[in-house]
């Protein structure tokens, strides 16, 4: 049988590689150390060589994205994700590439970007769009909140990811807040309650079920 070429595999790829366009015309103008990290300020505290952060970071996100496609499309259970969530997913690590790689370039050249409220809002429109279709995908290894509890029982994933929908929209509003406020304290905090509270709650509905089993 003939096999299926993987057309969203290569074009999400492509866009992976696409800042290195913009990093080859740019190149002359950038200095030898370009930041590539930034405080809650927004003031630049890592750097590297023009040539890793020009062409070695595009690099990494393709690499990234290609994890990302083999983990989806080899999990046992990938019809139980939503289409769109999965489609999502896939597209995620190339928008991360454009986005990180132009504030990179811009950057690096002078010009004055608010990576401050940019990254933070950029990974609270994320959060959202994650928390609209978390209810909406079953059981599956790649996709959701994959914790022992979850991913042996049904009920324990689908109250889990119920909860953890709202949870996750909420929690990407104040993120985006949180940006335009210049208040990374929250950021932080709210981003440590997603995690923690559906996981909580998974083992607490675990623990219940638990004790409700005859002996």
């Amino acid at each position: 049988m003939k096999k299926k070429i993987d057309i969203v595999l290569i074009s999400s790829t492509l866009v992976c590689f696409l800042p290195m366009l913009l990093m080859a015309v740019l190149y002359n103008r950038l200095p030898e150390q370009v930041p590539i990290h930034w405080n809650a300020s927004g003031a630049a505290d890592n750097y590297a060589p023009k040539a890793v952060a020009a062409f070695g970071l595009p690099l990494f996100f393709a690499l990234m994205n290609l994890i990302v496609h083999i983990s989806m499309n080899t999990d046992p259970k990938k019809a139980n994700a939503s289409a769109t969530f999965k489609l999502f997913a896939k597209w995620l690590v190339p928008a991360m590439s454009v986005v990180v790689m132009s504030v990179t370039a811009f950057i690096s050249m002078g010009i004055a970007v608010p990576v401050q409220v940019i990254i933070p809002a950029f990974v609270g429109v994320i959060i959202i769009i994650c928390g609209n279709y978390l209810p909406k995908s079953r059981q599956n290894y790649t996709v959701g909140i994959k914790l022992p509890w979850t991913l042996n029982d049904e009920t324990n994933w689908n109250k889990t990811h119920r909860l953890a929908g709202y949870l996750w929209i909420l929690g990407g509003l104040l993120m985006i807040v949180s940006a335009f406020i210049s208040f990374w304290p929250l950021f932080i905090i709210v981003l440590i309650l997603l995690a923690v509270v559906p996981s909580v709650y998974s083992y607490a509905l675990y623990r219940k079920s638990s004790r409700e089993k005859p002996q």
